[in-house]
């Protein structure tokens, strides 16, 4: 599984070089606009390369739709089932794009190119209470080879979003590798629901509160400013910010959903405040559509969420009690970055063959001790 972890990140969320002439998933010619149009030559997406399997989309509402649309709803309960549309298996595309630059620079960096990536993946309903709700994500993509024959799946957990109505705290990242539990005063929690996004190996990424609106036509949810750690599609080609500060919307339609962002690129001094000699470098939006499948198969990510289920909660717990106890965490860099999740990865990847042994809280103790959360 780490191997196949690793292997399925660089194809969705490293960008490659040269890997800028077709769209993602489908091997056809790119078309993409508002990408620098006068200087855009050097500006080619970068992102996933690969194709996939052919998949076929559904085109009809889904039952979770109609059920957000029944009358006579609470707010809460429609709210509540506005996040539970968001189950289900997807083709899942990614737009990114820095729409504005602040720098000094004579010429548009490559840097600045459109990003562009793909996968399939199922989001499963983890969690189920009325108020709280906890979705993950685990990719299973399949690759096409040289032939166009799709290879065998590869799976990997993906990310969670777990969601609490009127939260009486919330997880959020202050910069630099820290992350801080905040009280929220009753007044800003009401009728609210607070989003938490954790990473592929159940570290924190960010957290904010929102409102739900609905309408015939979609639900939609705004998060306020959100500060979050730079996403491997950033930290691999940038060294000069820090941070993204932005919003996050998710709107859920009859076949599916989107999630949008719009950040600026921070950077932070020494105190982990956006450097008052020049705090912001550019601005970017960006863009997930997650398409609905029709007959899809998942059924090896079903084995590897059945299998490591109960292991990740373990994980997400043994999180949740350093911030109870601590409050605030500083981690000794970023897991992803640093390849700090692999611990957990080769215990899960022991779970789903059947080959663990012994309890699972010592390996997840050593593995959180050694980013710096129970020291």
């Amino acid at each position: 599984m780490t191997k196949t972890l690793l292997l399925c990140l660089a194809f969705l969320i490293a960008p490659l070089a040269g890997a800028a002439d077709k769209s993602p998933g489908t091997g056809t010619p790119l078309r993409y606009t508002f990408s620098w149009p006068l200087d855009a030559e050097g500006l080619k997406p970068r992102g996933g390369s690969t194709r996939g399997a052919p998949v076929t989309l559904e085109l009809t509402p889904s039952p979770e739709w109609k059920a957000l649309q029944a009358p006579g709803l609470s707010p809460q309960e429609r709210d509540r089932r506005a996040i539970l549309a968001m189950a289900g298996s997807y083709r899942v595309t990614f737009d990114f794009l820095e729409i504005a630059s602040y720098t000094a620079a004579d010429d548009p960096s490559p840097k600045l190119g459109p990003y562009q990536s793909w996968g399939t993946e199922k989001v499963y309903v983890d969690r189920n209470e009325p108020g709280f709700v906890s979705l993950v994500h685990i990719l299973e993509m399949r690759i096409a080879g040289k032939d166009g024959k799709p290879g065998e799946p590869i799976v990997t957990k993906h990310w969670r979003q777990d969601w609490a109505f009127e939260p009486e705290a919330i997880v959020e990242y202050l910069g630099k590798d820290r992350w801080q539990r905040r009280p929220v005063p009753e007044a800003a929690r009401r009728g609210a629901w607070g989003q938490t996004v954790y990473q592929v190996d159940e570290s924190p990424r960010y957290a904010s509160l929102g409102r739900w609106q609905h309408n015939a036509s979609f639900s939609t949810w705004v998060s306020g400013d959100t500060w979050r750690p730079l996403p491997r599609r950033e930290w691999s080609v940038r060294k000069d910010y820090d941070t993204l500060i932005g919003t996050n919307r998710h709107t859920v339609h009859p076949t599916g959903w989107t999630q949008e962002e719009h950040n600026l690129k921070a950077r932070l001094d020494a105190q982990r405040v956006p450097d008052a000699n020049f705090p912001y470098l550019g601005r970017e939006v960006g863009m997930a559509r997650y398409e609905r499948l029709k007959n899809p198969d998942f059924a090896a990510a079903d084995r590897y969420y059945a299998a490591t289920k109960s292991f990740w909660h373990e994980v997400l717990a043994t999180w949740d009690a350093a911030f109870v106890k601590h409050g605030t965490l500083t981690l000794k860099g970023p897991v992803d970055k640093l390849g700090l999740f692999v611990p957990l990865f080769e215990r899960a990847d022991e779970i789903e063959g059947g080959k663990a042994k012994g309890d699972n809280a010592p390996g997840i103790r050593k593995a959180l001790a050694d980013i710096g959360v129970l020291n």
